[in-house]
């Protein structure tokens, strides 16, 4: 195979379907394409019915090139990750990885205008977000959820307002900011700096007022995060949990236990916003997100200092905190649910407590005039829904 064909059959994937999300190359299938989170086949010419090991490697080697690193990853870990641009309207961010001795490649789209708070219709806390001075904002969600795009829009708005010192360090650089307000320098991993660690300790030395990590993804990491939120900067991340309450966990479980005194301390004075995602899918097609959105409160240092009991926990202080812009998934998917947006088997299953929803949605079909369900839904036991599959 040739380049050529390559971006022959990257081009006839994104003219398959509308909205592509991603390109799937996968030993014995056909070229998949996902397209509002379902795989669809591509149709090309010479029909390929199935990838063969070969055309595989050929496809991934060719998005590779020469970059020994990218090589080198990919032999000893199994994978790696890189940006491709196709054209000058489609880049992407790209992971290649082994898979029974063969090589898959996943294509992700990404979107080339960065978007805004307003075009995403995103909550008024987001407006607060962007005004910080100091602190961590962390986004955590599932692989794909939309937390780079989350971030792109909070950086878009400080870029617009704030004339600022901004660097990123991410991995593959999606969103590409222009000088506005802000001066923006945004570094990629294995080009710019070897490890984000590397990268925090180099930036506390660049003069920025924001920082920008792709991912929290070690203790060191997140040691040098809070080293930068206490010492005046704003720091925004992500993380890999399913609820906002998880995430503040997941930071105390880095650090070794006689340490967990000091850096609950930390972590209460320096955490301002937790935002977890999920992307749900949509009456007519398409997907929509839902926020749990956590903001630092009285009530929420005290846990994160003294730890969650079972009566005092961070679902229940998000619950009531509706004045400081909190909320649950919970009662996020019933407000979706109530204005029409998603159906009633979604509710149920992408919320965090069922209960919850079974009430929600009975009172919202009362308020309608609808029947509501039996009793029988309200006996189920409180717990995390396992269909999310984090």
């Amino acid at each position: 195979m040739k380049k050529t064909e390559i971006d022959y059959w990257i081009a006839e994937a994104l003219a398959s379907q509308p909205n592509v999300s991603d390109i799937n190359i996968t030993v014995g299938k056909t070229i998949q394409v996902e397209s509002a989170g379902v795989l669809k086949p591509v149709e090309v010419k010479p029909p390929v019915r199935e990838i063969t090991p070969f055309q595989a490697e050929t496809f991934a080697l060719n998005l590779i090139g020469n970059n020994k690193r990218l090589l080198t990853d990919l032999a000893v870990n199994g994978s790696c990750d890189l940006s491709y641009a196709f054209s000058d309207d489609a880049r992407f961010r790209v992971n290649i990885f082994t898979s029974k001795g063969n090589i898959t490649t996943v294509m992700r789209k990404l979107e080339m205008t960065v978007p805004s708070i307003e075009s995403m219709n995103f909550p008024h806390a987001f407006e607060k977000m962007a005004s910080e001075l100091n602190g961590i904002i962390i986004f955590t969600g599932a692989t794909g959820t939309g937390k780079t795009t989350s971030l792109a829009a909070l950086l878009n708005r400080i870029n617009e307002e704030r004339a600022v010192h901004v660097v990123t360090l991410e991995d593959p650089i999606e969103f590409m900011h222009t000088h506005n307000q802000a001066t923006f320098n945004q570094r990629e991993l294995g080009q710019d700096f070897s490890t984000y660690a590397m990268g925090m300790r180099a930036a506390l030395r660049q003069a920025p007022k924001v920082i920008l990590v792709g991912e929290m993804r070690d203790r060191e990491t997140m040691e040098i995060g809070l080293t930068a939120a206490e010492t005046g900067h704003l720091v925004l991340s992500t993380l890999h949990t399913i609820d906002a309450g998880q995430a503040i966990n997941r930071c105390l479980g880095m650090f070794e236990q006689d340490e967990q005194p000091q850096i609950r301390n930390r972590l209460a004075d320096t955490i301002r916003w937790v935002v977890s995602q999920r992307l749900l899918p949509r009456i007519g097609g398409g997907r929509v997100a839902a926020m749990e959105i956590l903001c630092t409160s009285l009530r929420v240092k005290d846990l994160i200092i003294n730890g969650e009991s079972e009566d005092k926990t961070f679902y229940e202080v998000i619950k009531a905190g509706s004045a400081l812009e909190m909320r649950t998934f919970d009662q996020h998917i019933l407000e979706l649910f109530s204005h029409g947006l998603i159906t009633e088997q979604t509710a149920i299953r992408f919320c965090s407590y069922r209960n919850e929803i079974f009430r929600g949605i009975d009172q919202i079909k009362s308020a309608r005039g609808e029947a509501t369900s039996t009793l029988k839904g309200l006996e189920m036991e409180e717990e995390e829904n396992p269909s999310l599959g984090y």
